[in-house]
């Protein structure tokens, strides 16, 4: 005789259905931290309710949870706002974050998508220092590889870190090693230097054409960290025939979008 199985206690929750509204609770709540997150200042709690896709009173008993955390605070009118666990974790989550390691699948993905040559450089203690290289689809027979040092001036990598480094952390890097590569001193590139910087700004890339090698072209832009510092330069090369010296083409708005995607992520940025 078959005995049919005892049905579970109302009591007792399967432990898939329990992991679930686990889980749809904890992004519920989040969408709430977001949305703070993403805002431009403390909020009441009808529109962050409205914002995060919830009604007030639905929203209420998590910001009361995590104001006892320290994730959310008051202010004085009853305002919402992130609080200082918040901050915590934010700055822990951005001291971690190499960005070697954060930039490597962005170039990747570029160096597949334009089939140019893509160097990752960084200002090493000689200057900009390539050091990842992704070579180009076709042939391009360049002295560049891991480890190079770069002009300041005559290179795309070398402007790029010119546009966004203080002066005096150029004019010492003349006086050094980088002196070798520049007759002309920081003095005489001041015209030069206000030219990049204006390109930049108005480009959000620079550009080397032929220099400086004859023939080879190069678009580069940098990535600022959580402080605005300029840590890593992103450039794509290639023959004249194969990449436009044109600043409206495909790769150098390319360039300028992978910087300006991994700058937001290194400082913590959620929304363009």
């Amino acid at each position: 005789m078959r005995t049919k199985k005892p049905a579970a206690p109302a009591s007792e929750e399967q432990p898939d259905a329990k992991l679930q509204r686990a889980v749809q609770s904890v992004e519920v709540g989040g969408r709430l931290l977001l949305t703070l997150a993403e805002g431009e200042g403390a909020m009441n709690l009808k529109d962050l309710a409205a914002l995060a896709g919830l009604t007030p009173s639905r929203a209420h008993p998590y910001l009361v949870s995590y104001g006892r955390l320290g994730l959310v605070e008051q202010d004085a009118s009853g305002r919402y706002d992130l609080g200082p666990a918040a901050l915590k974790i934010g700055l822990a989550c951005l001291q971690r974050l190499d960005p070697l390691k954060a930039a490597e699948p962005a170039v990747l993905q570029l160096a597949a998508q334009t089939g140019h040559a893509v160097a990752l450089s960084v200002w090493g203690n000689f200057g900009p220092t390539v050091v990842r290289l992704i070579e180009a689809r076709q042939p391009l027979h360049v002295a560049l590889r891991v480890g190079s040092v770069l002009s300041l001036f005559d290179t795309a990598t070398g402007r790029a870190f010119a546009s966004a480094m203080p002066d005096d952390t150029l004019r010492q890097a003349i006086a050094g090693p980088l002196g070798r590569m520049d007759a002309t001193g920081f003095d005489g590139r001041e015209a030069a230097l206000a030219r990049i910087r204006e390109e930049m700004r108005q480009r959000g890339v620079v550009r080397a054409v032929g220099s400086p090698i004859p023939g080879v072209n190069a678009f580069s832009a940098p990535v600022f960290d959580m402080h605005g510092r300029p840590v890593l330069a992103i450039t794509v090369t290639d023959h004249q025939d194969r990449l436009s010296s044109a600043w409206e083409n495909s790769a150098a708005r390319a360039v300028a979008e992978v910087a300006r995607q991994l700058t937001r992520r290194l400082s913590g940025q959620l929304s363009t």
